[in-house]
């Protein structure tokens, strides 16, 4: 079992459920427009939300904005341990470096002592394209060996100076890449394990790549707390991450089932399905929804679903478990449907 460390009141490792993570891509400095992009965060469900700081003005700002953040607060830092160190004194729940980025051994030391005093943990956040320059210049490329030992390099930094609430996380754009390099370090070591494709790409690449890469390491048993990096509206992060969970089992709530459509279909499926995608969003019941084009795919096919319909010509039947109930007219599909899942 890993071991686990907090932020703020959510345990990553050893046998918490696995949490999702967000980045705002507000300016941290505008502080109403990053709370608000928070509370978005917060009623889509997710767990710990992330800020970058580039300056001192985003310190003092993230100072302001943890005040009133719905949610705990990760520090993004980069190169400057005095930003660490202020935004530490802010009341960051956990910061995100690279030790080798942020100066001498003697900053490190600064940022690890302020963190452990504090009580927060540090998230080590090696990319494929912050690997140091000789490892690179030794394999030509990056390689899962390659991040790996970029990773330990950092870790030994902390680790030397008493340090051990440690996240690694060790992201690449290429799929492959990631999820060989998050295997080899799971056999390594049994630092938690933040997992996500770094510059995934837009809503529709990077979600299918990002599913790609995540999900085929949660199937392994592998990550702790996760994040879609996507070029889109930050939220859909959330609702991603929340959507893979469900469908791999690993998170409670409502999951919807739905045929792809065919000749037989004789209702407008698509809009009823998406509807009712976005109602089910936020039911926390622990049930299958099955919206199906025909009576082949419905009750059949469907007969696992808790509650379902199968379509007719212009109506649908509406069952549970397998058996059919009684039919409604098109129309009325969702709002009836969303009224015997209120009733289960």
């Amino acid at each position: 079992m890993r071991r686990q460390v907090y932020v703020k009141n959510i345990p990553i490792g050893g046998d918490a459920p696995i949490s999702v993570q967000s980045m705002c891509n507000t300016d941290t400095c505008d502080v109403d427009a990053t709370l608000k992009q928070l509370h978005e965060f917060h009623e889509a469900g997710c767990d710990i939300a992330r800020l970058a700081v580039p300056n001192q003005a985003a310190a003092d700002a993230f100072a302001q904005i943890r005040k009133s953040s719905p949610l705990p607060l990760v520090a993004d830092i980069h190169f400057d341990y005095k930003l660490a160190l202020s935004v530490i004194r802010g009341g960051a729940d956990k910061v995100r470096i690279n030790p080798g980025n942020i100066g001498s051994k003697e900053r490190v030391r600064e940022v690890a002592l302020a963190a452990k005093a504090a009580g927060i943990p540090i998230r080590i956040g090696v990319n494929s394209g912050s690997i140091e320059k000789d490892i690179i210049e030794r394999d030509g490329h990056p390689t899962p060996e390659g991040m790996a030992e970029s990773a330990f390099r950092h870790i030994e930094m902390l680790e030397d100076n008493g340090f051990s609430d440690i996240v690694i996380s060790l992201k690449a754009s290429d799929v492959k890449l990631t999820v060989d390099s998050y295997r080899l370090m799971s056999q390594k070591c049994d630092y938690p394990l933040h997992v996500g494709v770094t510059e995934a790409g837009t809503r529709y690449s990077g979600l299918i790549k990002s599913s790609a890469g995540i999900g085929a390491l949660l199937l392994d048993g592998i990550g702790d707390t996760i994040r879609y990096s996507l070029t889109a509206n930050p939220v859909e992060e959330v609702t991603a991450g929340i959507a893979l969970l469900k469908a791999l089992g690993l998170r409670k709530g409502a999951k919807l089932i739905s045929c792809p459509t065919c000749g037989r279909t004789k209702i407008d499926l698509i809009p009823i399905a998406t509807e009712m995608e976005k109602r089910l969003a936020n039911v926390d019941k622990d049930i299958t929804v099955a919206v199906m084009g025909c009576i082949v795919n419905g009750p059949g096919e469907a007969k696992h679903a808790d509650i379902g319909i199968a379509g007719g010509d212009k109506k649908a039947a509406l069952f549970r478990k397998g058996e059919i109930i009684r039919t409604i007219p098109q129309e009325e599909i969702v709002t009836e449907l969303m009224k015997e899942i209120e009733q289960l």
